[in-house]
């Protein structure tokens, strides 16, 4: 009898062991901290699917641990990465119908955002995605906004001589097309840039202004609000391949637990802007808001120079532009 219950002990503990080995473990990698929005969103999606016991792990790698943030969608085009959450604007060198996420005007606010992810556009790109191997999990995008060291910067008069830090080619090319001088560097850099008297004004997102603590340098802050100019799109991405060799359950699991971060993230990108606002409101940062005609005059600014270059340099791109720009 002993040695008959000793044998059935092992036999379930080498099935349980049998069960674990079978578990498919899928690799998330991205270059944020774990405070971020970004990486909560590639949480939440672990959490759901491990909850869903469909034998799928997601092992996630933040903090450019896996690989340096713009080299992650070539080994996730070629198998070698499973999943990650990126600026997709970042592989506008391998696509470069994908800077389209990453332009002036193109986005007034987040609910706009959102129509836009779910739009003919959007579906588009998605196309050339898929013959990267590549597909999307959860649409997001992020915004942010301006600050000015000496003043409030709200319509493209407002940056005429001023050196300004983009954040983006394109915007780059819109801001000097409104006369300003562009110095480019990370947004990491902006603080220093503007203590030293390098920068007069920069553009980033509302994360970004808060986290690198812009506020102790700027007299004003123009934050996202019922329109914004800077928007970019920063999805969770899969390699397709990978998820096609899924099974059914696994599938499910995945898609359900995407759909759920997807909501939670267009909520706390929300969130963000607000917060922003009060960051810098209580630091005594005055607050300036972009009017609909400011955004106008800028989208018209735009249109003669970024996307003028953009339909200039990629295939196709007079009509993604214009299906971007059809959605109301």
């Amino acid at each position: 009898m002993k040695f008959a219950k000793l044998t059935a002990t092992a036999m379930a503990a080498c099935l349980a062991i049998g069960s674990a080995a079978s578990a498919e473990t899928l690799r998330l990698s991205h270059q944020w901290s774990n405070k971020d929005v970004r990486h909560q969103v590639a949480q939440m999606v672990a959490d759901e699917v491990a909850a869903a016991d469909v034998d799928l792990d997601i092992q996630i790698f933040g903090s450019k641990s896996l690989f340096k943030p713009r080299e992650q969608y070539r080994p996730l085009s070629r198998g070698q990465l499973d999943m990650t959450v990126l600026p997709l604007s970042y592989a506008g060198g391998q696509q470069p119908a994908y800077n389209l996420t990453l332009m002036p005007g193109m986005v007034k606010n987040h609910d706009h955002a959102a129509r836009l992810s779910a739009s003919p556009f959007m579906a588009a790109l998605e196309e050339k995605m898929a013959d990267d191997d590549v597909m999307v999990l959860v649409h997001g995008y992020l915004a942010g906004g301006f600050v000015g060291k000496d003043k409030c910067i709200t319509g493209p008069d407002d940056v005429k001589g001023l050196q300004t830090r983009a954040a983006g080619k394109a915007f780059e090319q819109m801001l000097a097309g409104a006369g300003a001088s562009i110095a480019s560097m990370a947004s990491s850099e902006i603080y220093n840039a503007m203590q030293t008297g390098v920068l007069t004004a920069a553009n980033t997102s509302s994360s970004s202004f808060v986290s690198y603590r812009i506020y102790e340098q700027v007299s004003c802050y123009t934050p996202a609000g019922d329109v914004a100019l800077w928007f970019m799109y920063q999805p969770l991405l899969m390699n397709k391949s990978r998820f096609d060799g899924l099974t059914e359950d696994q599938q499910k699991a995945l898609l359900d637990a995407s759909a759920k971060a997807q909501a939670f993230y267009l909520e706390e990108a929300k969130k963000q802007d607000a917060a922003s606002e009060q960051v810098f409101r209580d630091a005594g940062v005055e607050i300036a808001q972009m009017s609909a005609d400011d955004f106008e005059a800028w989208r018209a600014l735009a249109q003669e120079t970024s996307y003028a270059k953009f339909v200039d340099e990629v295939e196709g791109g007079q009509e993604l532009l214009d299906m971007a720009l059809a959605v109301e």
